[in-house]
């Protein structure tokens, strides 16, 4: 519910502090009082009057302009304020707009309870604040997807958590068509990379690798190899020297043999040398083992020039393998397992056609949504058609007929329904666009009526008409004003009105005007709180001081008050 409205520098109003109640509130006043500028301010508030509109609103001259609001709360709106992280333990909500001139130059900020806010977070509070109805709104009607939306807000909580289901959904389905365009487009090069790898896996292949120090094994052999003949001159030296003796002295063998026989006579003699014998002796066998271990060396010693082909040949394979990868064998090896693994299932065929598979999956599931949903709104559009008539019909439309028409749409996130709402007032005229050939007085009563039956369902938000009765006779604006009166039992309603019908059934009165002052044009509004006041603003909207005019003013009040 809005409590309280204040305006400084907003357009004719240099400054305004305005308290509101619960129930049925009229502003009436001179045509051009600014009688409006009020829903204006809630508007902008409310993240509306962008750009140049916003500019208008700032007072001629002034470098600064504020417009504020305070709502009491509810459920929804305290539920809002929680996801959005704000502290909710006041128990108002108050909003503020500010403008500031500056280098010619207008910007605006909002603040939400002190804290500055951004337009869209605004915008999602907004419909939980106000529900605005203003002249011209047939450009509303005519704007994509504002029937449908009016159709949901009238189908609750079912409809809401079928459209949920939709919504969720096409995001499934959106994500995987997205994979899948994306595997599509990069289809080209998934099957280059796939040719690029099947070679590399080929060359790896080819190159038959299985150890990973094959390139140090060969390198090894391959020493020995080129240092084949200077490994067999080092080796007969050594030979000789321990096993057969060079240039007629003795071998290393003879020296040590004949060592021992020494120290087993000296042994004889003193029994403390068998120790020492014991150590010759183990000499003696060292030597010969060490022997034996160069003569196998020289016997499997080669020196193969066709062999050390083969393994230079191979090693200059294995080099330039590792810089065509830029790896080295032992992870070339990996490579290849990791190519052979990839490839083995199927590659990028594969996973297109899984991704093929998912985004099918995915937009079944979003048909079956939508479908389910279409079957909902074709429920929820006859309760509509039902229940607006009731409405329409004592209101001067007893000839009218409605009908919700839905055709098939592209799918979106909003489900796969194009709705559009089709209107007759006089018989023999085919159903139409409502928007098409609705006047303006049919058009005031379909939005009151509309309005009236989304309240039933979704009574949140206060109701704001702008000259809703414009263009109606005085017999239907009777009708205008209990239909508005009895809506007010449930809903705080705002109304702009010329009718003295509409002003009289009011709860609460308050009249715009406009005055001269110091050569600027202000304008000024009152809570007319007296019967007396109430009842000359009444005579004035009917026609001024005429005594008719009056005691027709009277009449209206006191039948109000019976």
């Amino acid at each position: 519910m809005l409590i309280g409205l204040r305006l400084q520098n907003i357009a004719l109003i240099d400054s305004l502090d305005l308290c509101f109640d619960q129930g049925f509130t009229v502003l009436t006043g001179e045509t051009g009082a600014g009688k409006s500028i009020l829903f204006e301010a809630l508007d902008a508030l409310l993240g509306g009057a962008q750009g140049t509109a916003g500019v208008r609103l700032l007072s001629f001259g002034e470098e600064r302009g504020q417009i504020e609001a305070s709502f009491a709360l509810d459920s929804a709106v305290e539920h809002w304020l929680k996801d959005q992280e704000f502290d909710s333990e006041d128990a108002e909500l108050v909003l503020c707009r500010e403008w500031r001139r500056q280098d010619n130059r207008v910007s605006s900020r909002f603040r939400l309870n002190g804290v500055t806010v951004n337009r869209q977070q605004i915008l999602t509070l907004r419909p939980l604040l106000i529900d605005l109805t203003v002249q011209g709104q047939a450009q509303q009607l005519a704007r994509p997807g504002q029937q449908r939306w009016w159709l949901d807000r009238f189908g609750g909580v079912v409809l809401e958590r079928a459209l949920l289901q939709v919504k969720q959904s096409w995001s499934d389905w959106q994500q995987n068509s997205l994979r899948l365009e994306q595997a599509q487009a990069n289809w080209q090069q998934l099957q280059r990379q796939r040719q690029e790898e099947e070679m590399q896996l080929e060359e790896l292949e080819l190159a038959q690798l299985d150890d990973c120090c094959e390139d140090k094994t060969l390198e090894r052999e391959q020493d020995r190899l080129v240092h084949g003949v200077r490994l067999q001159e080092g080796l007969g030296v050594l030979i000789g020297r321990l096993k057969l003796g060079a240039d007629q002295v003795p071998s290393v063998l003879d020296h040590l043999a004949a060592c021992v026989h020494q120290l087993q006579a000296m042994s004889l003699l003193d029994s403390s040398l068998v120790t020492q014998l014991d150590q010759c002796l183990d000499f003696e066998a060292g030597l010969q083992d060490l022997i034996h271990q160069l003569e196998h060396y020289g016997s499997v010693l080669e020196s193969d020039p066709e062999r050390l082909g083969q393994l230079q040949e191979r090693l200059a394979f294995l080099k330039r393998l590792e810089r065509r990868f830029g790896l080295d064998l032992p992870q070339m090896l990996v490579r290849r397992d990791e190519l052979r693994n990839h490839l083995a299932v199927g590659g990028a065929e594969a996973a297109l056609e899984k991704l093929k598979k998912e985004e099918e999956n995915a937009r079944n599931c979003m048909d079956r949504a939508n479908q389910s949903l279409t079957v909902v709104r074709e429920k929820t559009a006859r309760q509509l058609e039902q229940k607006l008539m009731t409405y329409l019909r004592p209101m001067g439309l007893e000839n009218v007929r409605f009908k919700v028409q839905l055709n098939s749409a592209m799918p979106s996130e909003n489900g796969a329904d194009a709705v559009q709402f089709l209107f007759s007032a006089n018989p023999g005229q085919p159903l139409a666009p409502l928007a098409e050939v609705a006047s303006g007085g049919e058009m005031s009563r379909f939005l009151l009526a509309l309005k009236t039956t989304l309240s039933a369902v979704d009574g949140r938000s206060t109701l704001l008409f702008d000259e809703i009765d414009a263009g109606v006779s005085g017999r239907l604006s009777g009708e205008i004003a209990s239909l508005l009166k009895d809506l007010a039992l449930h809903r705080q309603v705002f109304c702009v009105t010329h009718q003295p019908l509409v002003a009289a059934a009011a709860d609460h009165h308050f009249r715009v005007s406009k005055l001269v002052e110091q050569g600027l044009t202000r304008s000024r509004v009152s809570q007319l709180r007296d019967t007396q006041s109430r009842m000359q603003e009444l005579a004035d909207l009917a026609g001024g001081d005429l005594a008719e005019a009056r005691a027709y003013a009277a009449s209206l009040l006191d039948h109000q008050v019976a």
